[in-house]
């Protein structure tokens, strides 16, 4: 056999997806990868049906079709502050990981560098090998997961093309301030560099925190990608559709990127997905408060048994310290990874190794989600005490 290209050497499949794959094989409950155990909004299923029986069949425009790119603009638009042209500054991709892949192709030559905050959605590190381009990893530090300013600017200062940020913060929870995301977009300005934005948490916010676009601020649309998603908002992961938005002249094209790359997302999708993008108000009031009961619920629960953990301002992970289980003897040498294997077989939960998000050696942290019904959070936490047991 011929050798493989170089490049597939240089990481793994994602382990977020493995733990899924393990957690299914032991019939465990899976905590691990990101999405819900209940059902989307009945008015998207039932455009579902619909769609199902009348279409559309075939292809839309490539780029996304007419009616659902015209509400994304509607709902962008509000959130921006300023009219997005559905024509000329949308481009419909299928789910928010072929919208980050777009953007990266789409602005990154070989060795061009890309800022990548750390933790990071394990995504980030394969998007920018595959694009070609050399990740720089700034650390947000815990427990609150701010970064140095000086560190960021000294990371600028080596000539990076963009900035990635996921805001809301996948594993960490990290709701970026007004200020921070200014203080950013000072530096891509001064250096000359594009902002690639992961939004897809956008409306799972917990109080007093506030999020913030960067496609709003002052001067920044100009040099913003904003990559986004249906799947969190609306409950449908397993749609993959997602968007990217910007100037015109970078979503020319990234259009002609993700027509070779994916031609289309499913035309029958889109037309049920309009309808959820068309709600007011109040559905994504509801999604909040939906969320905030989840997250109280499970952090006391996990209070309860003693466990250790961060308390996310947005998403629906919490990151869960296993410092003391790994000093014990019955672990000694343990990995992360190795726990969370161990997890799904005797305990029955199954969570993703924090190491697979961090660019410095964390090894004490795995990540968990709470986007699950109450009565499957009880069981989780129910099999969870036996960790706390060990405590």
């Amino acid at each position: 056999m011929p050798k493989l290209s170089d490049r597939v050497g240089t990481f793994t499949d994602s382990v977020i997806r493995r733990m899924t794959r393990i957690s299914d094989a032991h019939d465990s409950i899976n905590l691990s990868q990101g999405f819900p155990d209940f059902d989307p909004p009945k008015e998207i299923t039932d455009a579902l049906a619909k769609a199902a029986k009348e279409g559309p069949h075939q292809y839309s425009i490539t780029f996304g079709a007419e009616n659902f790119r015209e509400a994304l603009a509607r709902k962008a638009s509000k959130s921006f502050g300023r009219k997005v042209d559905p024509e000329t500054e949308i481009v419909v991709t299928c789910g928010g990981t072929e919208a980050m892949m777009s953007a990266m192709m789409t602005v990154c030559n070989p060795g061009d560098k890309v800022i990548v905050f750390s933790p990071f959605y394990e995504n980030y590190g394969a998007d920018a090998i595959l694009s070609g381009a050399d990740p720089i990893y700034v650390p947000l530090v815990p427990p609150t997961f701010e970064f140095d300013r000086q560190v960021l600017e000294d990371a600028f200062k080596q000539g990076v093309k963009a900035i990635i940020i996921c805001n809301p913060s996948n594993p960490c929870g990290k709701v970026f301030t007004r200020e921070e995301l200014l203080f950013i977009g000072q530096l891509a300005e001064k250096y000359d560099a594009f902002v690639i934005t992961d939004e897809v948490y956008e409306h799972i916010i917990f109080d007093p925190y506030e999020h913030t676009y960067m496609a709003s601020l002052p001067n920044m649309y100009e040099r913003t990608i904003t990559c986004n998603s249906l799947s969190k908002t609306y409950s449908i992961t397993g749609w993959r559709l997602g968007y990217l938005i910007g100037p015109e002249e970078v979503i020319e094209n990234a259009k002609k990127v993700h027509d070779f790359l994916t031609v289309g997302a499913a035309a029958p999708l889109q037309e049920a997905a309009t309808v959820g993008l068309n709600f007011g108000p109040k559905y994504y009031e509801g999604l909040k408060q939906i969320y905030s009961e989840k997250r109280q619920y499970f952090l006391d629960g996990l209070d309860r048994i003693g466990l250790k953990h961060t308390v996310p301002q947005g998403t629906y992970f919490v990151l869960i310290d296993i410092s003391e289980f790994l000093e014990k003897e019955q672990f000694h040498g343990w990995t992360d990874l190795q726990f969370c294997e161990w997890m799904v077989e005797n305990i029955g939960v199954a969570a993703v190794p924090g190491s697979s998000f961090f660019r410095e050696p964390v090894n004490h942290l795995i990540r968990l989600h709470f986007a699950r019904e109450k009565k499957t959070l009880d069981e989780a936490l129910r099999r969870l005490a036996k960790l706390g047991e060990l405590c």
